[in-house]
């Protein structure tokens, strides 16, 4: 296990900055996520933090030994990739063993440690198989295992699920979480998928155009992300936008007016997740009218508009509405969020 530091990290191709003074620790035995969408940065770091690419300023140290100029092989990390990275010539045992025959490691140690690597992801019975032979899932259990069989002191994990189906992204997902809860090892895991980086994460990093968002446990960054990126990136379906006006306490948004933080008068955007609009005739209650209804089983997604802004209702289960028809609804107050014309958070 190891803690990982990263001090104004700097990465640039050319006159392009593609990560901008990122500073980031990460604990030992933690497993960090780092998520985005594509091009913010996160894969670069993660090749930084291997190795395989070079720093162009600031610092990566592992256990406070800065390793910006030590070569992969001595960093003692174990990456894996999306696209498995398996040898199609050897067997699944050969391609398991391979990292520490290349360590010059006894044949008595490379046997034990590959069984037992089998056996912790169930792979045992398909050591004798190519890869060709194995279906999404197997593969990429195999090239976990290629990992664990060397026992690093991090592992880092490079969007290892967007080759699979839904289906097994779930079971990977949980597979990948277990693995840490028993080997307890430094991890650090990109990912452009959300959901992934929700369920995963002990704590979550968003990065967006090279910088850093906010750093926080994954529930922290739902409920109180830190700017209008993060609100809109963080949260499935997305988070619903208002721009409007605040004057004297009070956000004027498209044909409705609610209470808002005291900042002046200034331009704004009240944010609200789509779970959290409430069915509700209270005073200051917005009118929806329902453009388009998409029942999708656990729940129903209402797209509605109020004064020239769309927006999403989702209510729980089947929830039987026509189209035109009008909703009163709620947009309860410590349900909202408010951004300044930045996008920084206001409340």
């Amino acid at each position: 296990m190891a803690r990982v530091e990263l001090e104004n990290l700097c990465k640039s191709f050319g006159t392009q900055e593609v990560v901008r003074d990122v500073d980031l620790s990460i604990g030992d035995g933690e497993f960090m996520v780092l998520v985005g969408p594509s091009g913010c940065g996160k894969s670069t770091i993660l090749r930084m933090l291997a190795g395989l690419e070079e720093v162009t300023a600031g610092s990566i140290l592992i256990d406070g030994r800065r390793v910006n100029d030590l070569e992969p092989a001595r960093r003692n990390l174990a990456m894996v990739f999306q696209n498995y990275a398996l040898y199609p010539h050897m067997t699944v045992f050969k391609n398991l063993a391979f990292p520490l025959r290349m360590r010059g490691e006894k044949k008595s140690i490379i046997r034990d440690r590959v069984q037992e690597t089998a056996e912790i992801l169930g792979i045992a019975e398909l050591l004798g198989r190519k890869p060709r032979t194995l279906s999404g899932g197997q593969m990429q259990r195999v090239a976990l295992g290629r990992a664990i069989v060397r026992k690093p002191r991090v592992f880092l994990f490079d969007e290892p699920l967007s080759n699979l189906d839904a289906k097994m992204r779930v079971e990977m997902r949980a597979e990948i979480s277990r693995l840490h809860a028993r080997l307890q090892t430094t991890m650090i895991y990109v990912t452009h998928d959300q959901e992934e980086a929700m369920t995963m994460g002990s704590r979550i990093a968003v990065l967006y155009e090279g910088r850093l968002q906010q750093v926080a446990a994954p529930m922290d960054v739902y409920l109180q992300p830190a700017n209008r990126f993060v609100a809109s990136f963080i949260g499935s379906p997305s988070m619903n936008f208002f721009d409007g006006q605040v004057e004297n306490g009070t956000f004027q948004g498209p044909g409705f007016g609610l209470p808002a933080p005291e900042v002046g008068s200034s331009p704004a955007a009240l944010g609200i997740r789509p779970h959290d609009i409430e069915l509700d005739d209270a005073e200051g209650a917005v009118i929806g009218g329902v453009e388009l209804v998409e029942p999708i089983g656990s729940e129903t997604h209402l797209h509605c508009q109020t004064g020239g802004t769309s927006f999403l209702v989702s209510r729980s289960g089947h929830f039987p509405v026509a189209r035109g028809t009008r909703l009163t609804l709620r947009f309860p107050p410590d349900k909202i969020h408010f951004f300044s014309p930045a996008g920084e958070r206001l409340s």
